[in-house]
């Protein structure tokens, strides 16, 4: 009788501390989704071209997860953009040089960790980030029969098809309180976005293959809701 009640001292004491003990890692985790939208500043960085980068417009949604216990927290995020660059060309009669601008648009699905610097009102964000891009498109079609500077038969049409899918990474910082916060992102193309033009027979008499990656510089306001 004596063995029984110590048993069951045991077990009441046993189940007491993993009752507290687990209640004590009870978390509330919080999910939000936000809105964002803002301004770019897109180039491309290459050999080949004398590029200068130029403005345009993103926005998206944002699905993010807020872990209290951890020294971070989480965000998956689908952003639309539409990109201008400008790349240097030369009129086919007098040979003016003038830069010629191209648009470009792109679909970008990232998973971005958001470390806490100052709790959840600043936060350095960082992860990788898969983009679907339209072709270079001119934006004035009238530029089309320029040649390409540093070219002698690349014509300003010639390097539309660039290529499609690409993969960054994404850095950037987030600013705010509560439902607003300000982000500015820098993303990096590790991929070669000009790759598909080798595919392509284009007369580039003896210079090397196309290489290119590219940056953007995004700056977003975010809403959660």
């Amino acid at each position: 009788m004596k063995n029984t009640k110590h048993f069951l001292l045991v077990v009441i004491c046993i189940g007491f501390v993993t009752i507290s003990y687990a209640q004590s890692r009870n978390y509330k985790i919080k999910n939000g989704i936000g809105l964002q939208g803002g301004i770019t500043q897109f180039d491309i960085l290459t050999d080949n071209f004398e590029t200068k980068s130029n403005s345009g417009f993103i926005g998206g949604m944002a699905a993010s997860v807020d872990i209290p216990h951890r020294w971070y927290n989480v965000s998956y995020n689908i952003q639309l953009s539409q990109n201008h660059v400008d790349i240097l060309g030369e009129t086919p009669a007098s040979a003016t040089q003038e830069y010629i601008e191209y648009k470009m648009f792109t679909a970008n699905v990232s998973f971005l960790f958001h470390i806490k610097l100052i709790g959840n009102n600043f936060t350095l964000d960082a992860g990788p980030m898969l983009q679907y891009n339209s072709e270079l498109e001119l934006k004035d079609n009238t530029k089309e029969g320029y040649i390409i500077t540093g070219y002698d038969n690349l014509l300003t049409e010639d390097i539309r098809e660039i290529s499609n899918f690409n993969v960054n990474g994404a850095i950037g910082l987030s600013l705010g309180v509560r439902r607003l916060k300000l982000r500015a992102q820098y993303i990096y193309g590790f991929t070669n976005i000009l790759g598909k033009l080798n595919d392509k027979d284009l007369d580039i008499g003896n210079n090397d293959k196309f290489k290119g990656n590219q940056t953007l510089l995004a700056l977003t306001a975010i809403i959660t809701f």
